[in-house]
């Protein structure tokens, strides 16, 4: 299984770098992509990390999922950027899987995605989440989208999204040898 974590500026470092390490360790290949020129980010707390690849020059058939960070002014940028629009609708009409935490589910709702849908986001997000029936639970799955409230359920959205690439199995042994269970 292959993931794209997307990264772009004012990215929520705690959700992006999480989702990369304890897939990593679930043993799912990952590429951390900048939507931006450069692979050089820097993350809503002013921590620059240094991307594996840009976006524009990833072939993004060979992704199983789509990975989307909140922060500020990341899930702005996310969501002003057309590649990524259509990249998130792409995944959606193939019924690959789509991701997103924190201000980010407002991405997916803001374009459609999680219409008809169970889903969640950080606290006062909601009104983007058109058409989507919202929760308060830490992560949601609904059909092909998994969606998770913030920086403190990161790791529960990254166990999440391990169990469903890689089995159970996989994703309590990460749990178990990061100490989460």
């Amino acid at each position: 299984m292959n993931a794209l974590v997307l990264l772009a500026n004012g990215f929520e470092e705690v959700e992006g770098l999480t989702q990369v390490d304890f897939l990593r360790r679930g043993g799912i290949k990952v590429t951390a992509a900048s939507i931006h020129e450069t692979k050089r980010i820097t993350g809503a707390h002013n921590i620059v990390v240094e991307a594996d690849a840009l976006l524009s020059d990833t072939n993004t058939d060979d992704y199983d999922i789509v990975i989307l960070p909140g922060g500020m002014d990341g899930t702005l940028n996310l969501g002003k950027s057309k590649a990524v629009v259509e990249l998130l609708k792409k995944f959606a009409a193939e019924n690959k899987w789509v991701a997103a935490i924190c201000a980010a589910p407002s991405v997916l709702g803001d374009n459609g995605l999680v219409n008809g849908k169970k889903c969640t986001c950080y606290p006062g997000f909601e009104n983007h989440l058109t058409g989507g029936e919202t929760s308060t639970d830490e992560v949601v799955v609904d059909g092909k989208v998994i969606t998770s409230r913030g920086p403190g359920t990161a790791i529960a959205f990254a166990l999440k999204i391990i169990e469903l690439l890689a089995g159970r199995e996989k994703a309590v042994e990460v749990g178990k040898d990061t100490l989460v269970m």
